[in-house]
């Protein structure tokens, strides 16, 4: 139901039918509607880091490249669950800005772990914060392309993988991330 609507817009008891339970027993374990959503997009976010984890075998920017194509895969399949989730009334929810933003982190974390510099690097609190900046482009980028379809899916990917080292503000990285 959530890759045709948004999650606010499908009721308890569509949810419930869908399940092939009762309201009753969603709420045994969901108390709110609102807990049930947390719990929603709590999976999501999860199934979202599964889906773009880095290919070890890859190099840096292979592994950067993979894991953004797997990223926009991921978004288009669930492109009304995803611009609800960011841009929907939904997205003012305090809860729910933490989730995302723990995923956000997740991302930041991801990255920097792959990066050729040192955890102890005087320089990496600036880089995390480029990172986070990049990642913000990212959504963004991306959330005008599901509603747009400007450019061709690959070029998006190109568009989002080149602009890291850009932003990266690091030479060593940067350097890892050139093809």
């Amino acid at each position: 139901m959530l890759r045709d609507r948004a999650l606010e817009d499908i009721s308890i008891s569509e949810i419930a039918e869908q399940a092939g339970i009762s309201r009753g027993l969603l709420f045994h374990y969901f108390p709110t509607k609102q807990d049930f959503h947390l719990a929603i997009v709590h999976h999501a976010n999860a199934e979202l880091l599964a889906r773009t984890t880095p290919d070890p075998t890859l190099s840096l920017f292979d592994m950067l490249h993979d894991a953004i194509e797997r990223y926009i895969a991921y978004v288009t399949e669930n492109r009304t669950s995803y611009l609800a989730l960011l841009r929907g009334p939904a997205s003012a929810s305090p809860e729910l800005v933490a989730l995302v933003n723990a995923t956000r982190m997740a991302l930041v974390d991801r990255i920097l772990a792959e990066a050729p510099i040192p955890t102890d690097d005087p320089d990496r609190p600036r880089l995390a914060l480029a990172v986070r900046g990049w990642i913000a482009f990212v959504e963004e980028t991306t959330l005008t392309w599901l509603r747009e379809e400007p450019i061709p899916r690959d070029t998006l990917v190109e568009m989002l993988v080149t602009s890291l080292p850009a932003l990266a503000l690091n030479a060593d990285l940067a350097a890892a991330l050139q093809q």
